[in-house]
């Protein structure tokens, strides 16, 4: 369901006179958290997609053996409905640029990724024709969500362990003002003016922050491919704070860090970032995943707890280690993992900015996504189903009848 609702979380079904003696507790994910859409980003083809459709696991038997979709006769039906949903929508940029928007998975609560087919499609029109040179070849930018201890290290290995496409290289997005959050700087409250720190010059909050950054080019390092560091620009932003970023970006193994203000420019004001990852993709890489595959569900996840997040090691629930064992004796254990993890932090507390130290992640929960191909261990609080603020923004909302246009959206 594609709303935000607490009540959603856990609700009971079957009370309906006809339905007496099959009463059962159950939820709701939100859309962006579905096994749907993580299918429909992951798929290959239409066939593949109704081979994963067909192969979600629905429930138990009684005996402990999963029950499919195709068990209870919905593969086909579903895969109707999605047949057109499959085939990415082709959108134009203001400078007239074409793009893919297609899928729209979370990287804190699923993985964080668009689709395969999209870039896919997308390489083949950036390719070249019969007897064009390479210099002719175009480059695709295809994007993970937030950081790269959750959308970075999903699209490398879940998305290309599926899609078989390797990159040439990673753009870390930085921003001074995120920086100096993560150096201590004070809590940044929606609705209200930045507290005056993030608008003036800091150098030495700044420097501190950049801990995080450091973190997040050693983690992308892992993976074996250039990284290149864009620092969005803004107008409060220092030469300085900019000098200083890419001093600390470089030092850490960045291939290069650059200023960029395509936000305010548009193309111009990302050229020399253009330049820099051009560079960078002629570059030989060495990719490789961060896990194997074939290793025990426990050891994939408390890998990816200490290499990408800094933990300690991880603390499973009671009903994460029954998890383990049933996912296990059913066949599922050599799936990839996609964490469900606070994209604020580093860690699994949204509180711990910068890089923390000397905790461990606590898996409450592990959940089956057996048709898109993953397990997804619920980390702390996390939430798939989010809920609302304390003051929900639609009482803002309204129409303003002397001009007919919606108001309070923004």
């Amino acid at each position: 369901m594609d709303t935000n609702d607490r009540f959603l979380r856990k609700i009971e079904i079957g009370r309906n006179d006809t339905e007496a003696g099959h009463e059962r507790m159950t939820g709701f994910d939100i859309a962006v958290a579905s096994e749907v859409m993580a299918v429909l980003a992951l798929s290959t083809d239409l066939k593949d997609m109704r081979e994963r459709l067909g192969k979600m696991v629905v429930a138990s038997s009684k005996g402990g053996e999963p029950v499919t979709a195709d068990d209870i006769g919905i593969g086909g039906a579903l895969t109707v409905l999605m047949k057109d949903a499959i085939k990415p929508n082709v959108m134009q940029t203001l400078e007239g640029t074409p793009m893919f928007v297609h899928a729209g998975p979370f990287a804190n609560i699923a993985h964080g990724n668009s689709s395969i087919i999209a870039d896919r499609i997308a390489l083949k029109l950036a390719g070249i024709e019969s007897g064009e040179g390479e210099d002719k070849m175009g480059y695709v930018v295809t994007e993970a969500g937030f950081g790269a201890d959750i959308g970075m290290e999903k699209f490398f290995d879940i998305k290309c362990r599926t899609s078989g496409l390797v990159p040439d290289c990673a753009v870390l997005v930085a921003t001074v003002k995120a920086l100096k959050m993560h150096g201590g700087g004070p809590d940044v409250t929606p609705g209200k003016p930045l507290p005056e720190v993030y608008n003036t010059e800091n150098l030495e909050l700044l420097e501190i922050g950049c801990d995080n950054l450091k973190k997040h080019i050693e983690n992308t390092k892992k993976f074996g491919v250039p990284v290149v560091v864009a620092i969005n620009r803004f107008t409060t932003d220092s030469d300085a704070e900019m000098a200083l970023i890419r001093k600390i970006a470089l030092e850490a193994g960045a291939d290069d860090a650059v200023a960029c203000e395509n936000w305010a420019k548009g193309g111009l004001g990302a050229v020399v970032l253009g330049q820099a990852v051009i560079q960078a993709c002629s570059k030989p890489t060495n990719f490789k995943y961060l896990y194997d595959v074939e290793a025990d569900i426990e050891s994939k996840i408390e890998t990816i707890a200490k290499e990408m997040y800094g933990a300690d090691g991880i603390e499973l629930s009671d009903l994460a280690k029954e998890k383990i064992a049933t996912y296990t004796r059913q066949g599922f254990g050599k799936l990839p993992i996609c964490m469900a993890k606070t994209h604020l932090s580093l860690s699994h507390d949204p509180k711990l900015k910068n890089r923390p130290t000397g905790f461990k992640i606590p898996i409450r929960d592990i959940r089956a996504s057996v048709g898109a191909g993953f397990l997804y261990p619920l980390c702390g609080a996390m939430q798939t189903m989010p809920g609302l603020p304390t003051r929900p923004c639609f009482y803002d909302v309204d129409i303003d009848f002397s001009t007919g246009n919606v108001v309070g959206l923004f």
